[in-house]
């Protein structure tokens, strides 16, 4: 049973609402939440309908009984598969990112700060890059994918 094909244009809505608001504040979600700021013309009754659906294909859970709804990783990747749009990168961003790193040295502390930096600024979130010690980092499985 394959869930794009299970979820009418309600239960999209009611998913993307729950991933936004967890985002958005890192708590459950509850019903009366979606209903008073993201899908008015709903009562909460019929939410927790939905969001118990949801739940029944695994794209919900509640960490307690009385808390509200949290994605589940394969909420996540519907939401993103299926829901999230994506937007073009403006020209102004483009223009900044490739200024970023014109004409700085090559040495990967300056790319990494300067990565950052830019990350930081755009998304105007704290931002940290690091790099991994691939001398110490065993692979458990490496996965090629067709792009």
């Amino acid at each position: 049973m394959i869930v794009q094909e299970i979820l009418g244009p309600r239960d999209k809505q009611v998913l993307e609402a729950v991933v936004i608001d967890y985002i958005r504040t890192g708590d459950p979600v509850g019903s009366r939440t979606v209903a008073k700021k993201y899908i008015t013309d709903v009562s909460p009754a019929t939410i927790r309908n939905v969001m118990a659906d949801l739940e029944e294909l695994n794209l919900l859970y509640r960490p307690h009984a009385s808390a509200g709804r949290v994605p589940t990783a394969l909420g996540w990747r519907y939401y993103i598969d299926s829901i999230l749009t994506i937007n073009e990168l403006a020209k102004r961003d483009r223009e900044k990112i490739k200024k970023a790193y014109e004409g700085s040295p090559k040495e990967i502390q300056t790319i990494l700060r300067a990565t950052s930096r830019i990350l930081s600024e755009l998304s105007k979130q704290a931002a940290v890059v690091l790099l991994p010690k691939l001398s110490q980092t065993i692979f458990k499985r490496i996965q090629f994918v067709r792009v």
